[in-house]
């Protein structure tokens, strides 16, 4: 059986269906094929779920925390686990139908359930039906990447997958990895109840970030009791009475952990492997990302790849951009390119940080004379008030063009406030424009004017 398209959507993440909305309204005939779940990473394993737990922690901290606001709550604070879990199942499933429903009810648009494969550039294989297009983009997403650590197959393990069909709270969970995904899972488990250890091989966590941002974030972990473990240059797992022994080998610190749970948390690698791309010429990197050129299109003429898939950006928000960026190209009559998007991104722990453009050692590196202001949340009124008065705020600027190349806010709604910068960014204006911006009082961002007339050359390290 075979079917011709004027276009062929793999994946149902982010990019594939909002692209399935623009080409059919266009008038073209398209497939769309999901071999899973509807809506992607996000949806089912990724941003969905992982914030609903975040509300769920952040609403058993701050009861913990009544006294401090005057609020007497009445008794111990305790977490009804299986609900907490129930409640970002509600979450994901009701995401995940809303996809499948907008999906159904596209004209033009035919979706498929199977497994794509390509035999030819423009062609591709689901079960036994086989499909061609002119066009073909592939929204393959990523997986939890599994590194061959000594002993891992010999031991259960959770992934940020696995982790969320859990229906007991762990008694003590060992997170394998101080990055992003890692972190926020340490401190929800922890706020839920359970004992934590946060182990990195690296000398500090999330090391892309710069040293104050990591040590602030490691200040904030401890303080709410997660043990975190740095320099593991020796990870290494054993069967044990209690769970999992997981072999550390740091600097300080017992050279064993003991844990009833561990969550494996380092890295991602793109569901590339099993495409037949070899079938197609699509290029791949040393590590199975497409390679794709600024407007995200593939080596071979006639395919595309969006999303976690490409290596070009590990989040929701980039993997739409991807599609507008496509959309405006073969559909607007425009030119729009990866290079001109502002990376931004956020970890959500409790106070989140927020980031946009370059960390200050990345400006430092690039050689041009820096401007560099930063404040601590102790000076912005609305973190004071709510009592939350942990992290700061950090502006990096080009001396020169005063341009600013970055910024970095750890501290309440630090997610939030960081847009005030990225829109700045990319809208590519001067630094006067956020000088004389009138924020609204009282909110985060209203400290960023303050924060634009603290700047003051870059001291030599």
């Amino acid at each position: 059986m075979s079917a011709t398209y004027d276009a062929i959507i793999v994946g149902a993440g982010q990019a594939g269906p909002a692209l399935a909305g623009r080409l059919t309204a266009a008038g073209m005939r398209v497939a769309l094929v999901e071999r899973h779940l509807f809506g992607g990473t996000c949806v089912n394993t990724g941003c969905m779920p992982t914030k609903a737990l975040v509300a769920s922690a952040e609403v058993a901290h701050l009861a913990r925390r009544g006294a401090d606001y005057g609020v007497q709550v009445g008794g111990e604070v305790t977490v009804d686990f299986p609900k907490v879990m129930a409640r970002a199942h509600t979450v994901t499933m009701n995401a995940r139908r809303n996809v499948e429903r907008w999906l159904h009810g596209m004209e033009q648009l035919t979706v498929l359930r199977g497994h794509a494969r390509f035999v030819a550039p423009d062609t591709l294989q689901v079960g036994e039906m086989t499909i061609r297009a002119p066009r073909i983009f592939l929204n393959v997403g990523g997986r939890a990447a599994v590194p061959p650590l000594p002993g891992v197959d010999g031991i259960d393990y959770l992934t940020n997958t696995s982790i969320l069909q859990l229906d007991t709270l762990p008694r003590h969970l060992a997170v394998v990895g101080g990055s992003y995904i890692g972190l926020e899972f340490a401190q929800m488990f922890r706020r839920f109840g359970a004992q934590v250890t946060v182990i990195e091989r690296q000398s500090r966590l999330i090391a892309r970030e710069d040293e104050d941002v990591s040590q602030a974030i490691r200040e904030l972990l401890e303080a709410e009791g997660i043990a975190v473990r740095i320099g593991a240059e020796c990870i290494a797992f054993a069967p044990h009475a209690d769970g999992v022994a997981v072999k550390v080998d740091c600097r300080d610190g017992a050279p064993e952990v003991v844990a009833s749970h561990v969550l494996l948390a380092m890295g991602r690698r793109p569901n590339t492997d099993d495409l037949g791309l070899d079938r197609a010429g699509v290029a791949i990197d040393e590590r199975g990302y497409i390679t794709v050129d600024d407007t995200l299109a593939c080596n071979v003429p006639g395919i595309w790849a969006m999303g976690d898939c490409n290596g070009r950006g590990a989040f929701t928000h980039t993997a739409y951009n991807d599609f507008e960026i496509i959309a405006a190209n073969l559909l607007d009559g425009d030119h729009r390119t990866l290079s001109q998007r502002v990376p931004g991104y956020a970890l959500y722990i409790d106070p989140p940080l927020g980031r946009v453009g370059m960390t200050e050692a990345q400006a430092r590196a690039s050689g041009r004379p820096l401007l560099v202001s930063k404040r601590p949340m102790t000076r912005v009124g609305r973190a004071v008030e709510r009592g939350q008065t942990e992290g700061f705020m950090k502006l990096v600027a080009d001396a020169e063009t005063k341009r600013v190349l970055g910024a970095a806010i750890l501290g309440v709604s630090g997610d939030e406030a960081i847009h005030g910068v990225l829109d700045l960014m990319s809208a590519d204006q001067p630094l006067d424009a956020l000088r004389w911006a009138v924020p609204i009082h009282p909110t985060v961002s209203e400290l960023w004017p303050t924060v634009v007339l603290g700047l003051q050359p870059a001291e030599d390290d």
